[in-house]
């Protein structure tokens, strides 16, 4: 770092993202990307935008909030649009959190949770997960600050029914409760329906995964008028104009072809069983995910040999080199090719006998 640096970041410890590598063609299960490309409704749209990249886009996003909120059977007040549900969370952080409200949130969870906390100096909790990594909702009643859950949770997968996400809602009646559902079309239940319940419910989504937008970065929040209202006054301090022309175009595209959408998330969650199933033959274990991803160890072989092994196959996945995780892999959920070509190429590992 530069000595100019402001001491404030001095100690941040900056999230770590998916590998990019360029070094040669992979099988890329290790970001929770969409094996789908984007709707052509959605490309075409895009490429219609491009023409007007001269002109500033639309603050409001006013077409494509009132879409979203239509989907969501709520209103535009109800709505905000941002570059990827990455920016509405750290809206929330940096809207309803402080030295007097701090964040709590899982120790096991999505890894930007505590790193929008630092970057906004805001002091935190870490509330461990379960042995087998649920959540006890009970941990979350009444918590000293704003509650901020991953539903389906990530790296697990592991989903809260409806009912329990609403039981933490209704005992936190003086924090925002903040649920990111990066994850939810792909077999849990969304928490949009409570939002005309409780003033202090925030829903998070994102169109990266499965509307196969990772690349255009597009997400939003939902949430109470007077919640929204609060991230409007961070986001015009900081970026007015924060979806590009052709996300905001690729965006309404993706919505008007929903059914496209429906039909891959199907096939991910076909996709996801049958890999869990032919992964039990194989030995492995592993949690019970409701997302586009799988979290999975095997009893005698290191997650991180399996890791490294895989990669130099040519299929890269995730490991997370902490405690409690070490043992275990996250797998995207591919295409069936796939899917196919990692079980194989694990079984020849594991069939090679080293550990």
């Amino acid at each position: 770092m530069s000595k100019f640096l402001s001491k404030k970041y001095a100690k941040l410890s900056p999230y770590t993202p998916g590998e990019q590598p360029q070094d040669m063609k992979y099988i890329k299960l290790n970001t929770n990307e969409s094996p789908f490309p984007p709707s052509e409704k959605a490309q075409k749209y895009a490429a219609e935008a491009a023409a007007k990249m001269q002109l500033y886009p639309d603050p409001e996003c006013r077409a494509l909030t009132e879409k979203i909120a239509e989907m969501c059977n709520l209103s535009f007040e109800n709505v905000l649009v941002t570059n990827g549900s990455d920016e509405i969370l750290n809206f929330a952080f940096m809207a309803f959190c402080d030295d007097e409200h701090p964040a709590v949130f899982p120790d096991i969870s999505y890894g930007f949770y505590p790193v929008f906390a630092s970057l906004n100096s805001i002091p935190y909790t870490e509330i461990p997960l379960c042995e087998d990594f649920t959540i006890d909702i009970t941990k979350y009643f009444n918590a000293p600050g704003m509650v901020v859950i991953a539903n389906p949770n990530a790296p697990t997968g592991i989903a809260l029914s409806i009912s329990q996400v609403e039981e933490i809602v209704k005992n936190n009646p003086e924090n925002v409760v903040v649920i990111d559902e990066a994850y939810v079309d792909f077999g849990a239940e969304s928490a949009l329906s409570l939002i005309p319940k409780y003033e202090n419910l925030l829903v998070t989504q994102t169109f990266s995964k499965s509307r196969s937008m990772a690349g255009a970065r597009l997400g939003f929040g939902a949430a109470n008028a007077a919640l929204i209202q609060d991230m409007n006054t961070v986001k015009y301090s900081t970026n007015p104009y924060n979806i590009n022309r052709m996300t905001m175009a690729a965006g309404l595209g993706v919505l008007e072809d929903e059914e496209y959408t429906r039909k891959n998330c199907l096939t991910v969650s076909k996709n996801r069983e049958y890999t869990k199933c032919e992964l039990e033959k194989l030995g492995f274990e592993m949690t019970k995910s409701l997302a586009n991803f799988i979290f999975i160890r095997h009893p005698d072989f290191d997650g991180k040999y399996l890791y490294e092994q895989l990669k130099a196959r040519g299929v890269l996945v995730r490991h997370f080199n902490k405690p409690r995780l070490s043992e275990y892999l996250r797998v995207t959920i591919g295409s069936r090719d796939e899917m196919d070509a990692f079980l194989k190429t694990l079984s020849d590992i594991i069939g090679g006998g080293n550990k």
